[in-house]
């Protein structure tokens, strides 16, 4: 048990040991490069906090000049700064994976191969003379993708895991968003690993790193399959303490795998923090720092930090348009217990408008009368480079000041010319100027977008032992094509949210073929079957489509 302390880990005036290159030995014989810093503790032993990835070790990150920690000679890519946690008597180890930076062999990112190989260096740098034994894993993205894979693995000296904006499911987090291949990021990202090792100083090197096929085998399994499960998390796996973050900012890749981590993980101690701001400020700030040190002073050292005596779940509860961080509250569990599930139902007034305005208004009664409206699948221009695409249904202004936090689905009927259709989803904040409300993106970027939600039609499939009332779990195994005309019901998970919609604001919600207002670097490839077809939506009667909103009312 921990012992009783009312103190963190005080910074205190170690020497820092530098081991560059260390070669770490795997089962199979291959060898892993890692670095270690370390506090000269004479005989004092540490714990260490660890990360792998293909980011390359030794490559400098240059720090933005508003980070609240400063521009160092270690600072390296979504994790942690030696500098600020060795003195306060930590060692941290950087591990380039197989196949990149200085590590030799077959490059295979976010594979269930470099779990294995992450297990094999927990377990060693855990039996060297200056660590106590304990390890964890910190780190954001990338870094905290590979904490949820070790961990269905349990290697014994793992004692705790803070995934730090990660994807978890491969398939439905990061490659298929809804069944739609999300090519934007992944090609980018791909592409640029390549020309940073090709291109960059592994080419002296590791000329043969990160040679893969990677964008070929995503696109070659687009349905879900063991392909995926292998390199995905296993929930009923992970019994290690979990501290899952998201970020409001992360409904394009990251925050699902953080909420279900949370409800998912079969750990006995998890807890969840959801925040806002760009993808690496919260990470590196004071605060941020702190509760990381609290974690892991907590599981790695027995200090009794107090963080386990507080409510499980953290969260930033966003009011509009600030560009600074909300304040945090915290909550019982997740989704809040207090939720009251809200259907507002999707009305048609009008045919599409090329204006901007809304086509229809969402209600809280269901409409008696069934309606319909049509929008074109594809703009009529192949050249297409953005604009709106598709139709909108918004709320009348708030009476009240009304908070929406969780999870949310659009249920919704639809039918197509084609055997297929996408419904891409984008919840908005208008206020009362008629203008969107934008909060502060991954990027640190105004996005004029609370969340979305995808779900292309033929992967309507509903796995029912996973499903739940506010979040559907589509199996997207096989294709249910669709038959010209004939309406479908479809339940289109849109990814969790906070945010409290003023007096006099509107909820709209956008439903469209293709990405819509704050999409970002996050597109979507968009199939052949979209080519001069005709989409639509159905309402009200027999056909009644809606908005599933999580409304949290006051404590």
């Amino acid at each position: 048990m921990p012992e009783k302390s009312g103190k963190l880990s005080q910074a205190k005036d170690y020497k820092l040991i530098v081991e560059k290159d260390v070669r770490i030995p795997l089962r199979d014989g291959a060898l892993l490069y890692g670095d270690i810093f370390r506090p000269d503790g004479g005989s004092e032993r540490f714990p260490v906090i660890m990360t792998t990835g293909p980011y390359m070790k030794d490559k400098l990150w240059i720090v933005p000049e508003d980070l609240e920690e400063p521009q160092n000679e270690y600072m390296n890519w979504e994790t942690a700064n030696p500098l600020w946690w060795c003195p306060r008597g930590y060692a941290l180890l950087r591990v380039d994976s197989r196949g990149s930076g200085k590590s030799p062999g077959k490059s295979e990112p976010s594979s269930y191969q470099e779990a294995v190989d992450t297990y094999d260096c927990i377990e060693w740098v855990a039996k060297q003379p200056w660590c106590n034994g304990s390890v964890g894993t910190l780190g954001i993205s990338y870094h905290a993708n590979f904490q949820w894979r070790v961990a269905g693995l349990q290697p014994p000296s793992l004692k705790a895991i803070m995934p730090w904006e990660g994807r978890a499911d491969q398939y439905r987090d990061q490659a298929y968003h809804g069944g739609i291949f999300a090519m934007g990021f992944i090609a980018s990202w791909h592409h640029m690993q390549i020309a940073h090792h090709l291109l960059g100083e592994p080419a002296a090197y590791n000329p043969d790193a990160f040679n893969n096929n990677l964008l070929w085998e995503y696109m070659r399994h687009n349905l879900d399959s063991d392909f995926w499960r292998r390199c995905s998390a296993q929930w009923d796996k992970i019994t290690v303490p979990v501290y899952s973050v998201g970020n409001w900012g992360g409904f394009a890749m990251h925050l699902r795998g953080n909420t279900e981590g949370y409800m998912r993980a079969a750990s006995a101690n998890k807890k969840l923090r959801i925040h806002t701001g760009s993808h690496y400020h919260p990470f590196h700030s004071e605060e941020g720092r702190l509760e990381q040190l609290r974690w892991f002073d907590h599981w790695l050292k027995g200090v009794d930090t107090g963080i386990m005596d507080e409510p499980r779940v953290k969260l930033e509860i966003r009011t509009g348009g600030s560009k600074q961080r909300y304040p945090f509250r915290f909550e019982d569990d997740w989704p809040i217990a207090r939720t009251r599930w809200t259907k507002m139902y999707l009305q048609p007034q009008r045919e599409g408008s090329s204006t901007g305005e809304a086509e229809g208004r969402l209600v809280l009664e269901a409409p008696a009368a069934t309606a319909k409206i049509t929008y074109p699948a594809s703009p009529q221009s192949r050249h297409f480079h953005g604009g709106r695409t598709g139709v909108s249904f918004e709320t009348a202004p708030m009476a009240q000041d009304t908070e929406v936090t969780g999870p949310l689905v659009l249920n919704i009927w639809v039918s197509s010319t084609s055997k297929d259709m996408d419904i891409m989803a984008t919840l908005r904040n208008i206020g009362p100027d008629g203008k969107d409300v934008c909060e502060l993106g991954q990027r640190g970027e105004p996005v004029p977008c609370v969340t979305k939600g995808w779900l292309r039609a033929s992967h309507r499939k509903l796995d029912p032992q996973k499903s739940l009332p506010y979040r559907p779990y589509h199996a997207h195994d096989e294709r249910q094509w669709l038959t010209s005309g004939e309406a479908v019901e479809c339940q289109v998970e849109i990814w969790p949210t906070s945010m409290v919609f003023g007096k006099g604001h509107k909820i709209r919600l956008d439903i469209g073929p293709r990405d819509g207002v704050g999409t970002g670097h996050f597109t979507h490839y968009h199939a052949d079957y979209n080519d001069g077809a005709q989409n639509t939506i159905h309402a009200g009667g027999d056909k009644a489509s809606y908005l599933l909103l999580p409304v949290i009312p006051p404590k």
